[in-house]
């Protein structure tokens, strides 16, 4: 993957991140076992063998939702990025959720090989994570939402509009919380942790 050479520390940051949630996204798909194992093929990214789609409908879906978070990222306006997945009546069943926080004010620089260690024992921790993770019917679905702090205008660039409100059914419930991974540097923190259904949950 190519980086740019003239970028501020921040957005050198925020585009390893993505970069990384692209890789991780595909480990969380692949993981759940949605799609037959033959729809990913083996990569290295971080000194790490990863899933990478090989359909380029899926590869394309994945890229371009997380590439089109890049500059709300780089502006600190995005809060969570999650992997939700929906039962047969559109349901959430489980969420991957990805916590973000980017200090703008920060003038300190996370060095990209100490950025790229921390989040490469992310990866490491998703490829164990499964025994956390709910068995998941064939027929379920799933999706990319973006949290953000504050909605960009419409009309501020064209990646904003590719970016529309969700209808997702949300728990009535405090969801049950499950930590995977968290990192903590300026001007980067990233938590990892799975969300389920409360045992209280009202029942469709």
């Amino acid at each position: 993957m190519d980086r740019k050479d003239n970028q501020s520390p921040h957005d050198g940051s925020a585009r390893i991140l993505v970069e990384f949630l692209e890789v991780a996204i595909t480990s969380i798909v692949f993981l759940k076992g949605v799609y037959p194992s033959g729809a990913f093929e083996r990569r290295r990214y971080m000194n790490l063998v990863v899933q990478r789609a090989r359909h380029p409908d899926l590869r394309d879906y994945i890229h371009s939702a997380v590439f089109g978070l890049l500059p709300f990222i780089e502006k600190g306006l995005v809060e969570r990025v999650a992997v939700i997945f929906f039962n047969t009546d559109n349901i959430p069943v489980e969420r991957f959720m990805f916590k973000l926080a980017v200090n703008q004010a920060s003038s300190s620089k996370v060095e990209d090989a100490d950025l790229e260690f921390s989040l490469r024992s992310f990866l490491m921790k998703l490829s164990v994570s499964e025994p956390l993770t709910k068995v998941l019917s064939h027929d379920c679905r799933w999706e990319i939402t973006g949290y953000f702090r504050s909605l960009p205008e419409a009309s501020s660039s064209k990646t904003s509009e590719l970016w529309i409100p969700t209808d997702t059914k949300q728990w009535q419930q405090p969801p049950l919380i499950t930590p995977i991974k968290s990192m903590s540097s300026e001007p980067l923190c990233v938590q990892l942790y799975l969300e389920h259904p409360s045992l209280n949950e009202p029942k469709p």
